[in-house]
């Protein structure tokens, strides 16, 4: 199991340096915010799908959703770990450059307090989620399970399946082709993963619990610990009120087309 976690923090934090040594060389007219951005959302995609993978196997795997085990839950875990303290880092960095090209260059001059305090204001909820993870997700499915409950980790793992399109529209974006139809395809789909592997993944976990031991869905939770329903509530809710912010943004988007088509058409000369 070191093995893994020494294959992580080898992978991912190499994986981002090569990355942004490959695109500042191939995209020189990138802002070092477009290359560190870039760079974060695809390792950020790399990680999401290998635990989709590796949530899919384990789920596949499992029949006893209580009892069954598959060793990809603890290595898994342990390979991505790193993965959650580079991706701090890579956030931190991106926001750093970015503000340096909004025009803080001044606030932004070198690294310090107030650069790492601004950081953490912004991306407080995604700091957290990371932090979460790595300090009560990661020991609790290591030491505290006995063993139970390799199927609902590896259903964790599947809500990773939505990233790679959140990483695709982001890039889209730094191409200059939020415009297009690819972004707005991608943008139905992410809505759709999202939707479907962050949130419904949890009534369906509830439902397998109660569908091998006989109970109706409605009563699952009245038959599981306390513990176990405010953990599954404390990684739905950032979910559901990460979903939502997806929502207004696609609006938005919508919203924003619809006027660039309404403008288009006046602009359009009269031909009667």
């Amino acid at each position: 199991m070191f093995t893994a976690l020494v294959c992580g923090a080898v992978v991912f934090p190499g994986l981002f340096y090569s990355l942004r040594k490959v695109l500042r060389c191939t995209f020189t007219h990138w802002s070092d915010a477009d290359v560190v951005s870039v760079s974060e959302r695809l390792v950020s995609a790399l990680h999401a799908t290998l635990a989709t993978a590796a949530g899919v196997t384990v789920v596949t795997s499992c029949k006893d959703v209580m009892t069954d085990s598959h060793w990809l839950v603890n290595g898994f875990v342990l390979f991505g770990a790193p993965y959650m303290a580079n991706d701090i880092y890579a956030m931190y960095l991106s926001h750093y450059h970015t503000q340096r090209v909004k025009g803080h260059a001044g606030s932004y001059s070198s690294h310090s307090l107030h650069t790492v305090k601004a950081f953490l204001i912004k991306d407080f909820m995604l700091v957290l989620h990371h932090a979460v993870l790595l300090l009560i997700f990661m020991p609790i499915t290591l030491f505290f399970r006995r063993g139970l409950g390799d199927f609902f980790i590896g259903c964790l793992f599947t809500t990773e399946f939505s990233t790679p399109f959140v990483s695709i529209g982001k890039i889209l974006i730094q191409l200059g082709l939020d415009d297009t139809r690819l972004h707005r395809i991608n943008g139905i789909v992410v809505l759709m993963s999202f939707f479907t592997c962050r949130i419904l993944i949890f009534p369906f976990m509830y439902w397998m619990y109660g569908r091998q031991f006989g109970i109706p869905l409605h009563r699952v939770a009245l038959h599981l610990p306390l513990h176990c329903n405010v953990g599954n509530l404390v990684i739905l809710a950032p979910q559901i009120y990460w979903f939502i912010l997806l929502l207004k943004k696609a609006n938005r988007l919508y919203l924003r087309q619809k006027r660039g088509k309404a403008d288009g058409h006046k602009d359009k000369p009269s031909t009667d």
